[in-house]
């Protein structure tokens, strides 16, 4: 009889929620994906190598010019300055770059703090390197660590912590403050931090993403991961990036080249081609989701949701407490069916489900798609 090593893990409530908006005919407000496409220059790029006989194997660590493209906006954005060839590893996808990074430096025995809500892919990667995830708890509405609380849970075990600003699935975005406590720990206990941005340009009302690139101390030890899906609107490609010092990043592509090697040539290039001639596109991102949140929020106005709007990613929670008391899992499934709008229900990122009453809502489409969304939400 075969004894799984993952015994808890079912299909991703992404999957789920994705297949019954599908079935059901229902408006996707759940996983997080764009109902709009990439630039037309971006998809003319990666189409040109498609054409041009671009489609064998890219090098193990990434395509060089879509490498020294993504340095150039390391730079550009948090002031630090990495090798192309020591420093930066394309992954197939951001999930894939987690994965590597918890696989490269996680032993057996060993302690990981996430925080929850977390994304679900975290701990099944540190549980596959039978170590033990330790969960603390970010309390609503800000949804921003306790530092004391943090410091409380380090042990002689602890080897890494998983961050993740801005934060999937509230939205919350990490201070200044809040990276130097981080660095302050991982300097006095030896830790490595694996640091998950893949929002990492989409934040709102005038923050500053405050990436461990920015803080060298904290970069010496840290695993900071991206993804070029997000920011271009192609999650469907499934590129991402990871930024780590040389002897992370070593160790980082020892586990790599046995997962996925290398991801899709053609798109590398187009990507890489794209990022250095347009750097306007990630600059600007900020304000074009904040456009879409603020529409969002405008249109629900009228409803009877609470919310407190998002501090960045494309996400906004939506809190039901005056509609309705029914566990959240089992009122994101009926409001699919019944009223035609799927989300993500919170209780899905906990390890302990506090009693809150709360959705998200992806508002990464098109003006029509929350329109209409709305008006079915404001009706409840």
């Amino acid at each position: 009889m075969m004894v799984s090593k993952l015994p808890s893990v079912g299909t991703t409530i992404f999957t789920v929620m994705s297949e019954l908006a599908r079935q059901k005919g229902a408006i996707n407000l759940s996983q997080g994906f764009p109902d709009f496409d990439a630039p037309a220059p971006l998809l003319d790029r990666v189409q040109h190598y498609l054409r041009s006989g671009h489609n064998q194997y890219a090098p193990m660590m990434g395509a060089p010019t879509l490498r020294r493209a993504l340095a150039g906006k390391v730079k550009d954005c948090y002031g630090l300055s990495v090798d192309a060839d020591r420093e930066i590893t394309v992954t197939s996808g951001a999930t894939e770059a987690l994965f590597c990074a918890v696989a490269a430096v996680v032993h057996a025995g060993d302690e990981v703090i996430v925080f929850d809500p977390v994304y679900d892919s975290y701990e099944p990667a540190i549980t596959l390197q039978n170590a033990t995830t330790i969960h603390l708890p970010l309390k609503g509405p800000d949804y921003l660590p306790d530092w004391q609380q943090v410091e409380s849970a380090i042990t002689s075990r602890t080897r890494a912590i998983m961050i993740n600003t801005p934060h999937n699935p509230t939205g919350a975005v990490w201070s200044a403050d809040d990276l130097k406590a981080l660095d302050t720990l991982v300097q006095q206990h030896g830790l490595y931090v694996i640091a998950d941005e893949v929002y990492e340009h989409i934040v709102f009302d005038g923050r500053r993403h405050e990436s461990v690139c920015r803080y060298p101390g904290l970069y010496a030890r840290s695993f900071v991961v991206s993804s070029l899906g997000k920011t271009y609107h192609v999650t469907g490609w499934k590129i991402g990036y990871c930024v780590a010092p040389p002897n992370l990043t070593l160790e980082f592509r020892r586990v790599h080249q046995f997962v996925t090697f290398t991801s899709i040539t053609p798109v590398q290039l187009g990507l890489g081609d794209f990022l250095a001639e347009h750097p306007e596109h990630h600059r600007e991102l900020g304000a074009f989701y904040q456009r879409k949140r603020d529409y969002f929020i405008r249109l629900l106005k009228g409803s009877r949701f609470r919310l407190k709007p998002s501090s960045g990613t494309y996400f906004q929670l939506l809190d039901y407490s005056t509609i309705t008391d029914e566990f959240d899992a089992d009122l994101a499934k009926r409001w699919t069916a019944d009223v035609g709008v799927a989300s993500i229900p919170l209780s899905v990122f906990y390890n302990v489900v506090p009693a809150q009453k709360l959705l998200r809502f992806c508002f990464a489409k098109h003006d029509s798609t929350l329109e209409q969304a709305a008006e079915k939400l404001c009706r409840l």
